[in-house]
């Protein structure tokens, strides 16, 4: 895309200044390697001058002997600052190289998906479908439905950052809107809302284990309850959808400029109102019939004989499988399948479903019911391995669909061509393999240093010192966890860092371990969307040069910046408000906490 006047003019103000600053940069993976010398240079210092904090006796017993040996935690509770120069250093360095590299978060995911995803979208089977998904529908409701959907597919972990955010790109060049922006609004859902959702996943068993067991170290009966936040993060979904909305439709989108496709881009989206040919109409019905075959697929091996998918543990009724599997493939077909009797039968049976969920809720609130439905009662750990098979589950469900497409507009005509490819699409990939080795090493040395986590802890006792009324101190919390996310990215890793402080030091003040994983959880989604640190940071920016060549990490940043702002302070006001007026943060949750007297406190 070339500058336009419009684009120019918005590269003014500070935001401007951002992505001008940031575009002077050299290349990232030099911007990496450069922090990596700065890293070495302060983990040497910190470690000459003694650098350390310590955890209290409370804090120590609850944590495990392997968590102790990881951040060389002596019997004192001391964590030293430690030199990425020591001996032991060095040598992990050059004998872990490839793990270090291979093992890097990320990386199986996006090459696994991008391998399916490649196919789809050199069959032409993405730009396809979203132009006919988009055609004659109103552009403006673009935005709320890709905020919504990447919230929601936080239940995929991080296939929601390699599926849902190039979707999203793809999406809105179809509809004729830049392609950046939806780009922009799927990574702000997917990353910046993290914790918001209609309903508790994988995300809530994580965070919930450290909750529980950080709980324990002040009151040794203490269960956490999973679905402790449900209300809160149903919330924030709610609230987060219309801001998402209006920082890229009134802030990002004017900001970019008018989308003008060029090369591949102007053959591929040369009018996105154009109907599509007989040809491409039968490719997307078989494709349509790929994908609820994989649906199904993944349907019967979570809900089937056996339950691959499923835990052991989980006791599924026979009856709720059949019933909900059947309404799993029958939503599967409403949306993709093609259009006839059948497709209008599957929408009429869903949509009596939904209708009946929807009544049932209203009635409950008047103390009524409906006769209840056939119970699935499968937690978010027992359901665990579905989740993880997502990743494989897209490799499949794209390859399925862009094989039909392909092979029906005869894009793919014989086996060479599927291979050539699937060859092309880690073609693509390889600037990102080698970011990914300098961000890999990066990463893992700063968690080597012991420097985030002394900063984590100096922290929280200054927040424990502060004496603040309890709204203010949770507010707090909520800016001291988007802080400390600048620096360390993982969701899991930070707060088994934070909780045995913050948990415990809140149980004293009156607040709930749900209370305290509610500010966290705040904290840690607004900021994860303008750090470097964050491991899925350089990919966002892979995609959007897929359609910019020049767009720079200035670029990213600062078109990130508004949504980060904006998400801060309505999480913040969401925080303080829940607070003043006491309300549960799920079913049996509420935001006080009284220590049991039996438990001594």
């Amino acid at each position: 895309m070339s500058d336009t006047p419009d684009t120019q003019d918005h590269a003014k103000g500070f935001l401007g200044f951002v992505e001008r600053t940031g575009n002077k940069l050299p290349d990232p993976v030099f911007i990496f390697l450069f922090l990596l010398v700065v890293l070495m240079a302060i983990s040497v210092v910190a470690s000459l001058v003694g650098l350390n904090a310590t955890l209290g006796e409370d804090v120590l017993r609850g944590m495990s002997e392997s968590s102790k040996a990881r951040f060389s935690i002596g019997p004192d509770g001391v964590i030293p600052a430690i030199s990425l120069l020591s001996p032991e250093n060095i040598q992990r360095l050059w004998v872990e190289m490839p793990a270090t590299f291979t093992h890097f978060h990320p990386l199986g995911y996006v090459l696994v998906v991008m391998l399916g995803a490649g196919v789809a979208e050199r069959t032409g089977l993405f730009g396809d479908a979203m132009r006919a998904a988009v055609r004659g529908a109103p552009k403006y409701l673009l935005t709320p439905v890709v905020a919504f959907v990447a919230m929601a597919g936080n239940h995929a972990a991080d296939a929601a950052y390699v599926v849902l955010i190039p979707l999203a790109g793809i999406l809105y060049a179809s509809a004729g809107r830049h392609p950046i922006a939806g780009i922009a609004a799927a990574f702000a859902g997917v990353s910046g809302g993290f914790s918001a959702n209609f309903a508790p996943g994988q995300l809530d068993a994580l965070l919930y284990g450290i909750t529980e067991a950080a709980g324990e170290i002040l009151v040794p009966s203490y269960d956490a309850n999973i679905a402790g936040n449900w209300y809160f993060i149903t919330v924030m979904m709610v609230i987060f959808v219309p801001v998402i909305w209006f920082v890229t439709d009134k802030i990002i989108e004017p900001r970019l400029g008018k989308w003008k496709p060029e090369g591949i881009h102007a053959d591929q989206l040369a009018d996105e109102d154009a109907p599509l040919t007989e040809v491409q109409q039968k490719g997307l019905r078989n494709a349509g019939l790929s994908l609820v075959g994989v649906v199904a697929l993944w349907t019967f091996m979570a809900l089937g004989p056996s339950t691959p998918l499923i835990n052991e543990a989980a006791d599924l009724d026979v009856t709720a499988r059949a019933l909900y599997g059947v309404l799993i493939v029958l939503g599967a077909f409403a949306l993709c399948g093609p259009s006839g009797l059948l497709r209008m039968a599957s929408r009429a049976v869903v949509g009596l479903f939904i209708l009946y969920l929807l009544v049932d809720f209203l009635l409950g609130l008047l103390s009524f019911g409906l006769p209840a439905l056939p119970a699935l009662p499968v937690t978010p750990i027992e359901m665990s391995p579905l989740f993880q098979s997502l990743v494989g589950g897209f490799l499949v469900l794209f390859l399925a669909a862009g094989i039909a497409y392909g092979v029906t507009v005869r894009k793919i005509e014989s086996g060479d061509d599927l291979v050539s490819m699937l060859a092309e699409a880690m073609k693509d990939m390889g600037y990102y393999l080698v970011l990914a080795f300098a961000a890999a090493h990066f990463v893992a040395m700063f968690g080597w240093s012991n420097l985030g986590l002394i900063s984590a802890v100096h922290g929280a006792n200054a927040i424990e010192s502060s004496g603040l009324p309890l709204p203010l101190l949770l507010a707090l919390i909520v800016l001291f966890t988007g802080l400390i996310n600048l620096f360390v990215g993982s969701a899991s890793a930070k707060w088994a860092l934070l909780a045995p402080v913050m948990v415990p030091m809140l149980m004293l003040l009156g607040v709930s371990p749900d209370g305290a994983t509610a500010a966290y959880r705040v904290g840690d989604s607004a900021t994860n969307i303008i750090t470097p640190l964050m491991v899925y940071f350089p990919l966002i920016l892979i995609f959007a040069q897929r359609w910019q060549k020049d767009f720079g990490i200035g670029s990213l940043t600062a078109i990130m910046i508004p949504y980060s702002i904006w998400l801060m302070i309505t999480g913040l006001a969401l925080m303080i408000i829940w607070v003043t007026f006491g309300i549960d943060l799920g079913p049996g949750a509420p935001v006080t906490y009284e220590i049991p007297a039996a438990s001594g406190g």
